[in-house]
């Protein structure tokens, strides 16, 4: 058996979101709120060239969550479905880390302008890498057990990170 080895990371900078109490639950692709990423100013040069890029993929600490990690979980839209929590985008997980890619606005000095994030005001940013059309988009890619829900218009509200009421 494989013991677990202890790890830390630390914020690199946070993001801004005008999202307080409620977030959505995936980026809203044309939310004209505003959406900012302050990089801590010691990795500033780290952002180089990366406004030649169309979309970022941020990777943060989903710091607000008081909830238990359980291994199986019954997403919101899967009509009373059970599936693994690694076969679901739960942000309760064992290392609660956070994932969306969003759309580059602009950059100025330390801070990156950009679409709608899904995340809480003050959520620390533990990484930044550019999302490459080559290698982050799988032609092969399919929808695994999401293929068999019947309420596909439920699940499309989610995927497009529209309000909506479950």
């Amino acid at each position: 058996m494989t013991k677990s080895i202890p790890i830390q990371f630390n914020s690199i900078g946070v993001i801004h979101t005008p999202y307080i109490e409620k977030a959505p639950y995936q980026p809203v692709k044309n939310d004209e709120q505003q959406f900012s990423i302050v990089v801590d100013p010691e990795f500033m040069q780290g952002l180089h060239e990366l406004d030649r890029f169309n979309y970022i993929i941020v990777l943060y600490h989903i710091h607000l969550l008081n909830k238990k990690t359980e291994m199986s979980v019954m997403p919101p839209w899967s009509n009373g479905k059970k599936v693994g929590l690694f076969a679901s985008r739960s942000p309760v997980r064992p290392n609660p880390i956070g994932l969306s890619i969003v759309r580059i606005k602009k950059i100025e000095k330390n801070i990156i302008f950009t679409s709608g994030l899904d995340v809480f005001d003050n959520t620390p940013l533990l990484d930044i890498k550019p999302y490459i059309k080559d290698l982050d988009s799988k032609l092969d890619s399919n929808n695994g057990w999401l293929k068999d829900l019947e309420d596909k218009e439920h699940l499309g509200m989610h995927i497009k990170g529209i309000p909506h009421k479950y």
